[in-house]
Parts: C-alpha cells; structure tokens; sequence
C-alpha cells in the first residue's frame, strides 16, 4: 500500500457494518482536530476488521463494508478505506495492523491508533498491549458515562505518558496517549441492523450512499 507524507498516520479500526453517520463525524472531526494542531497533516485510516476477536461474525461480507465505507468517504480529504485486516484470513489483532503499518511508513514517522474510553479502561486485556505502545501512540476519544479508575493500569499509563496537545504525538513515534473530546452521535449499527430487519428505515443514520447498497444488496433483511 502507498502512502502520502502527513504528519501523522491514524488507525481507526471498527466492524463498520454498517458504516454510519456517528463514526463518519468522529472520523472528520478527528482529522481536523488534530491538523489544527500539527504543523502537518492527518491521515486517517479507516481499517474495517475482517474476524472480529471478541464478537459474532459481521452481517454483511468484508468486501460489502469495505464497499459501504468507500460510498461513505467519497470525496472527504484524507479519510481512506484500508483493507489490510480483511485481506488477512486470521483474527484482526489491532498489535498485528500497527506493525503492518510501522514497517511501511518507517520507523521514525508518527502513528497512532484511536479507541473510545470504554475501550480504553481494559488496555490491560488487549493482546500484546504493551507492544501497541512501542509501535505506535493511542488516542482516547473521551465517552460520556465512562471514566478511567483510579489504581488501573490504564490510570497509571495516562498520569505517565498522557500527551496535553495533538502536537505532541509528531514530536515521538510513539508511546503517547491523548484524551480528545469529540462529538459523540448516538448512533449504532446494531441498531441499524435491527431497524432494516424489522423493516424501518435508518435514513439519516448512514448516508444516503450506503442506505441504497444496503437496499440493493439486501443486507440485514434477517438477523
């Protein structure tokens, strides 16, 4: 895969099935929080995972997401699908993306993966979590209803390694971590799921793009 030269690569991983309107928002307000604060550009990776690890198997193929998100993103400044994760037939660990990508934009250049609050408070459970660290720096989008407790690992590595502005992540390669706050839809796929399955409409929910693939393809009809 070829890369451009940003200040800043950024994975933001997720099933994205369907791909909807909540994580569009955070993708672009991401990209313009943290180009408001580098002296570069951002990147932003859009990584739909192919064998989630810890949850049932998607309802639409790896390629009908990837299709749904390249509908969603058309046109947006440095919003890109990356397929790397289902074009690996083994389970999408998040450690096994970043040294992927390490290896392609070298050691030196900036790379961070993003994750939500929620995600966060468990980073003591994630595989390989401390080799995440070496390769790359993590970005917390702060979750209303979800607060790092005090005495967890998670605590202890943002009290020694929390980074206060975006900049700072262009200053190492990795190892930082950085609390945003960032406009939360509530909005869900599981939810959109349910709705095409009952028949409802989720217009509005995802764009109009991805609401007609949903329509011509016949996804989610049964859950």
């Amino acid at each position: 895969m070829s890369f451009e030269v940003p200040g800043l690569h950024v994975m933001f991983g997720g099933t994205y099935d369907p791909i909807h309107n909540g994580h569009l928002r955070v993708a672009v307000e991401l990209r313009e929080t943290l180009e408001a604060q580098l002296s570069g550009t951002a990147q932003v990776h859009l990584v739909p995972c192919h064998v989630p690890p810890h949850r049932a198997n998607p309802g639409a193929s790896a390629r009908q997401r990837c299709e749904m998100l390249a509908l969603a993103i058309d046109g947006e400044m440095r919003l890109e699908v990356d397929p790397r994760e289902i074009e690996r037939p083994e389970p999408s660990w998040s450690v096994d993306t970043l040294a992927q990508m390490r290896e392609e934009i070298g050691d030196d250049a900036p790379l961070a993966m993003t994750v939500g609050t929620d995600s966060f408070m468990a980073i003591d459970r994630w595989h390989r979590w401390r080799e995440i660290l070496e390769l790359a720096h993590i970005i917390v989008v702060q979750r209303p209803g979800y607060r790092v407790g005090p005495g967890t690992e998670a605590e202890h590595l943002l009290s020694t390694r929390r980074a206060e502005r975006a900049g700072a992540l262009t200053e190492k390669r990795a190892g930082r971590i950085l609390p945003l706050t960032l406009s939360l839809l509530d909005i869900s796929a599981t939810d959109i799921r349910a709705r095409v399955a009952s028949g409802r409409s989720p217009r509005y929910l995802v764009p109009d793009a991805v609401w007609r693939y949903i329509c011509d393809h016949s996804l989610y009809t049964k859950q």
